[in-house]
């Protein structure tokens, strides 16, 4: 695949991905997770006494202190390995924590391995391998599913709706889902998501 066709498929892939996320359930970022992103460049940074791989997560204004708590980890954790463990994590709360508040997020503690969410790992083992057909099949027909299932339920109540107000109530309540999901699905496709880290 030419790198002109993946950069459309991805775009195409994305704003689904998003939509199948935020329909799920509650929203929940990966940056926190301790085998996310935000913890993996931490491990680099550290491993490798050079924090250039941790600065593209912060915003300019938060460098100084990132700077500080990351030479102050460098000089604990050759202490012991009990203080390596303890200066590491407090490195990666820290990093994860500025990053989140970079974003407007809150922060209350790293998510143990393993919490990344399916679809946010399979963007992310995409992205590493430059292919994007299966995530953005896969994405993509979850989302029709879910749009044909609550269309197929709020078109089989439409017809007795006027019959009581019980039925009347079962048929708004598949409206909404519809109209609630198609809609929230349209507006990331046109605007993209809100959760977005500033570019400064």
């Amino acid at each position: 695949m030419k790198i002109g066709q993946l950069g459309r498929h991805a775009a195409r892939a994305l704003p689904v991905l998003l939509v199948v996320g935020l329909l799920s359930g509650p929203a929940m970022a990966h940056c926190d997770s301790m085998d996310g992103p935000v913890v993996a460049d931490a491990q680099r940074a550290l491993a490798g006494r050079d924090m250039e791989p941790v600065l593209k997560w912060i915003r300019t204004e938060d460098e100084a202190e990132i700077r500080r708590v990351f030479a102050m980890a460098l000089t604990v954790r050759g202490e012991s390995e009990t203080a390596r463990n303890v200066a590491d994590l407090y490195f990666f709360e820290t990093l994860v924590r500025i990053h989140r508040a970079g974003e407007g997020e809150g922060f209350v503690g790293l998510r143990p391995v393993g919490s990344v969410e399916p679809a946010i790992a399979a963007a992310d083992r995409a992205l590493a391998d430059g292919n994007i057909e299966v995530l953005a099949d896969r994405i993509a027909a979850s989302v029709r599913q879910g749009i044909v299932h609550r269309f197929s339920e709020a078109r089989e109540l439409r017809p007795t709706a006027e019959q009581s107000a019980a039925q009347g109530r079962r048929y708004v309540a598949a409206y909404v889902q519809l109209t609630h999901f198609v809609q929230t699905a349209d507006r990331l496709v046109a605007h993209g998501a809100s959760h977005q880290h500033p570019a400064n």
